[in-house]
């Protein structure tokens, strides 16, 4: 799910750990500059940013998106006890040698036509979110005060996950019930699956799922946010003249780590609430979100709700990492478009 996921403010300077006044006066000069350069991209640039470096880090991880999801719905149309143990090298060998080497990027298209949208609201909503709870807390400038500069990033992430997630529902679920599909090919395209969900399932079948996604999609980018906001702002204030790049790709992986790892349960409980259903099957989950995390339970014991985290944790590293990296290169490109 991520992790699908994720947001930043580039526009804190560093946080202090000790509190010492050395620290601080370090801090200052690179705080006013990353300010100074935050305050030139507006609106349309921020969206835009986050557009792209949302759509950049999914087709570089998708074949690693679709491993995740193919093994977090093995276990729901098959006897568990005769399952053969998971291969990331086996089944990539399957999908190439069956389906040709495009099928690794089955269903990137919708990925890429969710991700936009997606990471353009989360990257906006985030630093707004972020700017009114400051204003309504009176806080100007919440790095004083390490505690509460952390609750509202986890406050603002969560809410600008839920509102990403809520607004491009339909478009996740496109990209799952296509990401799925292996031999038999049942949903032909974002439009052909759009409408055959609505015309079989109706249109709340368009939100299959959506509970588990808001329940994950708020401590997913809370934790990722935070996170990686946190890290940021503390090794800026300690070493200053470190690449942005370098300081964006690793704070933004082990954010990643960290978020996938609490939330991956509920992710996989979405993907398989998301395929109830799909291509005529019949329903295998009837008794709601946590029913389902109980069948499975039971199934599969609690192994089952990690089923598919090792493609996840190598896709989620580089992923997050891009998404950070790509986002403060566009924000820096955009700043300079006007002087230029």
């Amino acid at each position: 799910m991520q992790t699908e996921a994720t947001v930043l403010n580039s526009g804190h300077g560093g946080l202090v750990a000790d509190g010492a006044a050395a620290h601080k006066i370090v801090s200052q000069q690179p705080r006013r500059a990353m300010q100074h350069h935050q305050s030139q991209i507006g609106t349309i640039s921020q969206l835009l940013a986050g557009g792209v470096a949302g759509a950049v880090s999914k087709t570089c991880t998708a074949p690693l998106a679709r491993l995740t999801i193919l093994f977090q719905v093995q276990g729901m149309h098959c006897d568990v006890a005769n399952m053969r143990k998971p291969s990331i090298w086996r089944e990539a060998s399957r999908i190439i040698s069956e389906e040709g080497v495009r099928a690794l990027w089955k269903g990137n298209l919708v990925t890429i036509a969710h991700r936009l949208p997606y990471s353009s609201i989360s990257f906006y909503a985030f630093e707004r979110y972020k700017n009114l709870l400051q204003v309504i807390l009176g806080i100007e400038n919440s790095n004083e005060n390490i505690s509460t500069d952390l609750g509202i990033r986890l406050f603002s992430g969560g809410l600008a996950g839920i509102t990403a997630a809520s607004v491009t529902y339909p478009l996740d679920l496109v990209r799952t019930r296509l990401a799925a599909q292996t031999n038999v090919i049942y949903y032909r395209g974002i439009g052909h699956t759009l409408r055959t969900i609505s015309k079989e399932e109706g249109v709340f079948g368009l939100y299959k799922g959506l509970g588990a996604t808001l329940l994950g999609v708020g401590p997913n980018l809370a934790i990722s946010f935070s996170v990686y906001d946190t890290m940021r702002s503390y090794w800026l204030s300690h070493r200053p003249n470190d690449s942005t790049i370098l300081v964006s790709l690793a704070c933004g992986s082990l954010s990643g780590v960290a978020s996938s790892t609490v939330t991956f349960p509920l992710d996989l409980v979405r993907r398989r609430m998301q395929l109830e259903g799909a291509g005529g099957r019949a329903r295998v989950y009837k008794s709601g979100l946590f029913g389902t995390f109980r069948h499975i339970v039971r199934a599969e014991g609690l192994r089952g709700l990690y089923r598919g985290i090792l493609p996840e944790y190598y896709k989620v590293v580089p992923s997050i990492g891009i998404v950070f990296m790509t986002y403060e290169k566009m924000k820096q490109i955009l700043s300079d478009l006007p002087s230029n």
